[in-house]
C-alpha cells in the first residue's frame, strides 16, 4: 500500500517532563511547581522526552510503588520494564537500554525481594532490552512500603515514525489496541480482597512491537498513548489539549470486560477513569484505519484493537465526549486527582 504523506506540521521540541498529568490536580502541580522550578519548557507532556542533541533518541524515567507487590497478571517487576518500554514506544521508540534503581525498606523478605528482581529480569529479557546500571537503597521501616523501583529508558526513534500528544488533527481515526480497566481493577480488588482478581488480571505487557508493526505508517500515525493513570480519559484529554482538537468516542465500541464493568459499578467507578499497563490508544490518518487495524490484530498485544471514535473536524477545542448508548452525548472530563492510588 503506497500513501503519500503530507508535510508534517512540527516537528517535536524537548519535553522535560516523561508523563502526562493523569488528572487535574497532579496537572496544576507540575504547572504551578515541577517545571517552573527545573525551568520546563511550555508545550505538551509527552511519555518520553527527546535527548538534546539527539533528535532520534528519547528518554523516561518512572517510578512504581505498586500496592500489592503481587497481583494476577504481573507484580512490581515486570509492571516496572513494562511501563518504561511503553513510555519510549509512544514516542515511536525502541528501547536500547534500562536504568533500575531500587528503595527497599529493611526487613524486607529476601524471598520477596528476589521474586521481584526475578520477574523484572525476566520482562527486560523478553523484552529484548537490557539493564545496563542501577541502585540499591536500604531504608529504615516505614520509611518505604516494602520496595519502590525507578527505572530510566532510552530507546531510538523508529524511522519517520513522529508521534506526539500534539499531532492529532480533525478527521483523525482514534484506534484502541485492547480492552480498557483490566490493571486497576485487578490491583484494586487484590488490595482489598473484593474477589474479583478470580475473574481478571491486569493488562501489564511490553507494546514497542506492536508500535514497530505500525512503523511504516510512518507519518500517518499522528498520536500515541498509553492510557495508564487516569485511564482512556485522562490521556483522550491530555491529547485533546495538547493537539487542541474536539474528540469524540462511541461507548458502544470501547472494549470493557464484563468483570472490570461489574468492578466499577460496585465500586462507582468510570470504566474510562481506571488505569490501563497494556494498551495503547493511536491517532492516525482515516486513509490508513483498516491498515492499520488488520497489523495490530494480528500480534498478540493487538488482537482486541478496534476503532472507537474519530477527531471531529467541527467542536469544542480540547474537549472529549462520549456517544452513549442511547444516542446522547456526554463530556468526558479529565478525571479529578488520582482515583485509584498506588495502581503502578
Amino acid at each position: 500500500m503506497n500513501i503519500e504523506c503530507p508535510a508534517p506540521r512540527h516537528e517535536d521540541e524537548l519535553v522535560l517532563l516523561g508523563h502526562g498529568a493523569g488528572g487535574r490536580l497532579t496537572g496544576e502541580l507540575l504547572d504551578t511547581l515541577v517545571l517552573p522550578a527545573l525551568d520546563g519548557q511550555s508545550g505538551p507532556l509527552e511519555d518520553a522526552a527527546l535527548l538534546p542533541g539527539h533528535p532520534d533518541l528519547v528518554v523516561s524515567t518512572d517510578s512504581f510503588v505498586v500496592s500489592p507487590l503481587f497481583f494476577p497478571g504481573g507484580d512490581i517487576g515486570s509492571l516496572a520494564v513494562h511501563g518504561t518500554v511503553n513510555d519510549l514506544a509512544m514516542r515511536g521508540a525502541w528501547p536500547l537500554a534500562l536504568s533500575v534503581a531500587l528503595i527497599v525498606e529493611e526487613g524486607l523478605p529476601l524471598s520477596e525481594l528476589r521474586s521481584v528482581l526475578q520477574s523484572l529480569g525476566k520482562a527486560a529479557r523478553a523484552a529484548d532490552v537490557p539493564v545496563i546500571t542501577g541502585d540499591t537503597k536500604v531504608v529504615g521501616r516505614g520509611a518505604v512500603d516494602k520496595i519502590f523501583i525507578n527505572t530510566t529508558g532510552i530507546g531510538q526513534r523508529h524511522r519517520a515514525l513522529r508521534p506526539s500528544a500534539a499531532h492529532a488533527r480533525p478527521g483523525d481515526s482514534v484506534l484502541l489496541s485492547g480492552p480498557i480497566g483490566l490493571h486497576g481493577t485487578t490491583v484494586l480488588s487484590t488490595r482489598e480482597g473484593l474477589g474479583f482478581e478470580s475473574d481478571i488480571a491486569s493488562d501489564s505487557q511490553p507494546l514497542h512491537r506492536l508500535v514497530r508493526a505500525l512503523a511504516p505508517l510512518d507519518c500517518h500515525v499522528h498520536t500515541l498513548r498509553d492510557p495508564t493513570r487516569g485511564g482512556l480519559a485522562a490521556a483522550l484529554n491530555e491529547i485533546a489539549r495538547d493537539s487542541s482538537v474536539h474528540v469524540e468516542i462511541d461507548e458502544s465500541a470501547v472494549p470493557v470486560p464484563e468483570a472490570v464493568a461489574s468492578a466499577c459499578d460496585l465500586l462507582g467507578l468510570d470504566p474510562l477513569i481506571v488505569a490501563n499497563e497494556g494498551c495503547l490508544v493511536a491517532f492516525l490518518a482515516p486513509s490508513a484505519t483498516d491498515e492499520a487495524l488488520a497489523v495490530m490484530r494480528s500480534l498478540p498485544e493487538g488482537t482486541g484493537a478496534v476503532r472507537i471514535g474519530e477527531v471531529l473536524r467541527h467542536g469544542v477545542s480540547g474537549q472529549v465526549t462520549l456517544r452513549t448508548l442511547v444516542g446522547a452525548r456526554r463530556v468526558v472530563e479529565m478525571p479529578l486527582g488520582e482515583q485509584l492510588p498506588r495502581i503502578c
